[in-house]
């Protein structure tokens, strides 16, 4: 998975890569939060015994949904 932030405004290149996503640009703000909810997203694909390829999009946007910091 790919997160890709555009509301940089500091000149800071944040890049965070994990094992199956990268987050790329965005805020402080914005960056910790894509990275944290694709952790949390892995993690919950895990928790169910599903792999990223194998997820219905409709089960992948709800995961999503739930994992996203407010």
């Amino acid at each position: 998975m790919l997160g890709i932030g555009l509301d940089n405004s500091d000149g800071h290149r944040r890049i965070t890569r994990g094992e199956r996503f990268s987050v790329v640009g965005g805020s402080e703000e914005t960056h910790d939060k894509m990275t944290e909810t694709l952790i949390k997203t892995f993690e919950e694909l895990k928790h169910r015994g599903k792999d990223l390829n194998d997820t219905d999009p409709r089960e992948l946007a709800e995961i999503l949904h739930k994992t996203t910091p407010r």
